[in-house]
């Protein structure tokens, strides 16, 4: 199926709403795993989300220069055209955007989908993450109620962190302390500032003890339920239906089955996985090598077996991998077999 219209993500997350489940975002940096999360999402019978950050579109556009922007519109021009293949719908989304990087990476996408959409075209990207954690809510809020009407006259969606997640990503790093958990009183000020749909629809990554990266057992401490907190204290005081705010679970990685159940039951409708793609993905690369390594190796004055050390033949290793994780995921949330275009 193409990309997702604007109409279409909506009616993906409203399902996800009204069905109890979540969709799984999965962040790519190149077209292997571009078509890794689509054959996973395929796999599953689930629509998802496909998601680069500004480090990812570096990477996309060329490690050797600095071009963000265009390796962001390589991306979506690229999704656009392999998930015609596909029989699910997949969004494309850009993650993670810090105020120092917003000049450089969502504003100049933004730009260009406004004006793909004044010639009758659809945006490139369905939604763009501001990620304000690292500034007062305050401020967090005003940029975020500037970009809100804009996106949403172009057909985007608008995304937004209230709170901080700890570890690292891209080089931006939080410690792991009370500061990880939002409160009811960050709810109501998002409310607040951006209201409940009728500026612009909007997704909350609220906190809850989310952590970037992957950790044993016990070293991160989340609190699903304080989702539950903040979502019922939102619908006491406006008068909403249940959940009023759609979610975000970033920094998932590592959590147990409950924790992420619990999580999609107090209305998380997207979560983000990086961390866990990642391995699955590099993992059976690294399982090849050392099968194959007499074969890939020009040993001993042989020349090796060209079929093997054709990129080709890992790279389809690789692939497999990480869709197995991806379908894996859509299972766990409750996504699979779910797909407006079915």
């Amino acid at each position: 199926m193409p990309v997702a219209t604007p109409e279409q993500y909506a009616a993906m997350l409203d399902a996800a709403k009204s069905g109890g489940f979540a969709f799984p975002a999965v962040n790519v940096s190149s077209s292997q795993t571009i078509n890794s999360a689509i054959q996973g999402f395929a796999e599953a019978g689930s629509d998802g989300i496909i998601q680069v950050s500004f480090g990812g579109a570096d990477y996309l556009a060329g490690h050797t220069v600095k071009n963000r922007a265009g390796g962001a519109i390589a991306f979506a021009k690229y999704a656009e055209e392999v998930a015609k293949a596909y029989d699910v719908t997949v969004a494309l989304h850009t993650d993670h955007c810090p105020k120092q990087h917003l000049d450089s990476f969502v504003l100049p996408l933004l730009e260009a989908s406004e004006e793909r959409v004044k010639g009758g075209g659809l945006p490139y990207f369905q939604s763009h993450m501001w990620d304000g954690s690292a500034v007062p809510l305050g401020e967090n809020l005003d940029i975020a109620k500037e970009l809100l009407p804009r996106m949403a006259a172009a057909g985007i969606i608008l995304e937004v962190e209230i709170g901080i997640v700890g570890g690292e990503e891209d080089g931006i790093s939080h410690e792991i302390n009370d500061s990880l958990y939002s409160t009811l009183e960050d709810g109501v000020a998002t409310v607040e500032a951006l209201g409940l749909g009728e500026q612009g629809r909007y997704l909350t990554a609220l906190t809850f003890g989310n952590v970037h990266g992957v950790y044993k057992p016990g070293g991160v401490r989340l609190r699903p339920e304080l989702l539950a907190e903040i979502q019922d204290g939102l619908q006491a005081k406006y008068g909403t239906g249940k959940n009023p705010l759609d979610l975000v679970f970033h920094g998932g990685s590592g959590s147990s089955a409950e924790e992420i159940a619990e999580a999609v039951r107090n209305g998380v409708i997207k979560m983000n996985i990086d961390t866990d793609t990642q391995y699955a993905f590099t993992r059976p690369v690294v399982d090849f090598m050392f099968k194959n390594y007499d074969e890939i190796l020009k040993i001993d004055g042989e020349v090796g077996n060209k079929k093997i050390y054709d990129p080709r033949a890992w790279g389809r290793a690789a692939e497999s991998g990480m869709a197995a994780r991806i379908a894996l995921a859509a299972e766990q949330l409750g996504s699979a077999g779910k797909s407006v275009s079915a």
